[in-house]
């Protein structure tokens, strides 16, 4: 899979600032260090506490994935209210939605290639399956979902994941676990490492909780067969170096899981919550059965179909913070259709497009189509409407990903290795 001679349209007029905003976020997480574990305690004292917060018959959406929400330094000053568990635990609906995916890290969807993407990015196949938390404490351990329900409570080789072994624990033993539910294999894939023991990885690099990651998961025994005390297995994702043999590992590598596309983490990047363009998601036909999103029957509409939310004085914007502007709705749809302020609505992109000028958008072709479905919790971000038009019309493409490293820098490494984290 040698790539192509000539670079292909990733390096024209950029129609984001996605790059721009991923030195942003490197530089305000060095200047923005939150109590991260008091920050650790009050999550998962929180999913362990929610037993009501969302019925566990309520299915997990999947259009409600990698939604955008405020940046950190918004968080910051709000953040032990937002994480507070009495007033968490108050929350019904939509609401409980929109704080659990509060919790976790968010990528973006890759819509321009990273500077420096051998030098300073991870990668790794991204399981498909359901995205939860996974916290053991008190001799238990449950797993949660985005939208707050239960997904499983089951006992666990996790530190404090079960009533053996010096009895429940400590208060102060606990873990936290970003993981995506394989069902097929009934597998906990973990794809970082939040809590462990205790010890907040929060204000930790990638590099330093991927390494953790590795070594304390195989030592727990948490990666061990299923067993009385141990329901579920857990598993660490191979991550690899973004080099060109990294990348081509990632991608065509088998692994015990179905894909659903590539992701890249960038090795300086600290646990955010929310959505954050160190962290990105990339797929095409090759690594996932879903690239091109579905409507409510599963199948390809013909139009590319978004969703938006409605504000005050007509506008259609995204999740994003500061939201991207789309467009403005009119005034005769909002009156005969009895929208309100905060309303997600769904729209198709016609065959006027998406245009921008100098890197940002300047006229979406909407045509209104409805209401959204109920379970959704937020508008589309940017980078998701950008990729999907961009797979549409002219994706980003494996062979643009390996053009972009540069092979004066893989020559420095062994060109026969794999070389994978821990």
């Amino acid at each position: 899979m040698a790539p192509h001679d000539n670079r292909r349209p990733f390096k024209r007029a950029a129609i984001s600032d996605q790059q721009k905003r991923r030195e942003l976020s490197l530089l305000r997480q060095a200047q923005n260090r939150r109590d991260a574990q008091q920050q650790a305690r009050c999550l998962a004292s929180s999913i362990l506490s929610l037993q009501s917060a969302a019925p566990e018959s309520q299915p997990e959406q999947s259009d409600i994935e990698l939604e955008t929400v405020p940046e950190a330094e918004q968080e910051s000053e709000a953040f032990s209210k937002d994480l507070d568990v009495r007033q968490a635990s108050k929350l019904r609906g939509p609401e409980v939605r929109k704080w659990f995916a509060r919790q976790l890290m968010l990528p973006e969807w890759m819509i321009d290639v990273p500077d420096r993407l051998a030098q300073d990015w991870y990668v790794f196949a991204r399981p498909a399956g359901k995205r939860c938390f996974v916290v053991s404490s008190n001799g238990t351990t449950v797993s949660r979902q985005r939208n707050g329900s239960i997904l499983h409570h089951f006992p666990s080789a996790l530190p404090a994941g079960a009533k053996i072994r010096d009895g429940s624990g400590s208060a102060q033993s606990y873990c936290i676990l970003d993981c995506i539910f394989h069902e097929l294999d009934q597998t906990y894939y973990v794809i970082d490492m939040v809590c462990w023991n205790g010890y907040s990885l929060y204000d930790c690099t990638a590099e330093f909780r991927f390494y953790w990651l590795n070594s304390k998961l195989e030592e727990s025994g948490a990666c061990n067969a299923p067993s009385h005390y141990h329901k579920f297995r857990f598993s660490a994702v191979p991550v690899y170096n973004c080099d060109q043999s990294g990348l081509h590992a990632a991608y065509t590598g088998v692994v015990p899981y179905a894909k659903d596309g590539l992701l890249f983490y960038n090795k300086h990047a600290l646990y955010q919550t929310g959505n954050t363009p160190l962290a990105l998601v990339w797929k095409d036909e090759n690594c996932s059965q879903f690239v091109i999103d579905t409507d409510g029957k599963g199948e390809i509409p013909s139009q590319q179909q978004v969703v938006l939310e409605l504000q005050d004085d007509r506008k259609l914007v995204t999740s994003d913070d500061p939201p991207v502007l789309f467009g403005c709705l009119d005034g005769d749809i909002i009156e005969k259709s009895g929208l309100h302020t905060g309303n997600l609505l769904r729209f198709a992109i016609g065959d006027g497009g998406l245009s921008f000028v100098d890197g940002k958008l300047e006229k979406a072709d909407l045509i209104y189509l409805g209401k959204s479905n109920r379970a959704r919790a937020f508008a589309d971000s940017y980078s998701k409407v950008l990729f999907q038009f961009m797979v549409r019309h002219s994706p980003l493409k494996i062979d643009d990903l390996l053009a972009s490293i540069n092979s004066a820098n893989d020559q420095e490494k062994t060109p026969s290795d794999i070389e994978m984290v821990g």
